[in-house]
C-alpha cells in the first residue's frame, strides 16, 4: 500500500528525505519520478543527511556529470538520467554497478532505466501541488524497500 504524505514546504520535502535517510539500509535503489523542478534534489538533499553525508559536500543534481557519490554513514550514488535518451546508455555510464549492498543508489529519471534493474526499489513519486507544495507518493517493491516504508509510515512527519 503506497504511503501519501503531503509537503507544503521544501523543508518538508527535505525532512521526508532526511528521515528516509536515517532509517534506510544499505542496498537501497530509491527511483525519484516526477516533473522537473518538483523536488527530486531536495529530497536527496535530506536523503543526505540522514545518511550522514558530511555537511560541506553540496548535494547537487548530476544533470550533467550524470553521477555524483557521497561518503556518509551509508554511502551514496545520486543519479540524473534526465539527458540520457534510452535504457542502453545505462548500461555506457555503469549505473548497474552502483547497485550495491555497500551504498544507496538514488536515481531521478528512473524510467530511463531497464525495468528489471528497478523490480526491488523504493519508488517516490513527487506531484506539485497548490504552488509550492508537493504530494509525495512512496511505494516499496520487495522485502526491505517494504519494511522501510512501513518504518517511516510510523513516523510522524
Amino acid at each position: 500500500m503506497p504511503l501519501i504524505i503531503a509537503c507544503p514546504e521544501a523543508s518538508d520535502t527535505f525532512r521526508l528525505g532526511e528521515l528516509l535517510g536515517a532509517a534506510c539500509r544499505c542496498g537501497l535503489v530509491i527511483a525519484l519520478s516526477g516533473e522537473l523542478g518538483c523536488g527530486k534534489t531536495t529530497f536527496v538533499q535530506g536523503l543526505a543527511a540522514g545518511l550522514g553525508v558530511p555537511a560541506e559536500y553540496r548535494i547537487t543534481s548530476p544533470s550533467y556529470t550524470l553521477i555524483n557519490e557521497y561518503p556518509g554513514r551509508i554511502d551514496l550514488a545520486h543519479a540524473d538520467l534526465y539527458r540520457l535518451s534510452d535504457g542502453t546508455a545505462v548500461e555506457d555510464i555503469g549505473l548497474e554497478d552502483l547497485i550495491s549492498p555497500e551504498r544507496v543508489l538514488a536515481v531521478e529519471w528512473p524510467e530511463r532505466m531497464p525495468p528489471e534493474a528497478l523490480s526491488e526499489c523504493l519508488r517516490i513519486d513527487i506531484r506539485i501541488q497548490n504552488g509550492d507544495g508537493r504530494v509525495i507518493t512512496l511505494n516499496g517493491y520487495g522485502l526491505e524497500p517494504g519494511n522501510l516504508l512501513e518504518a517511516i509510515s510510523e513516523i510522524d512527519t
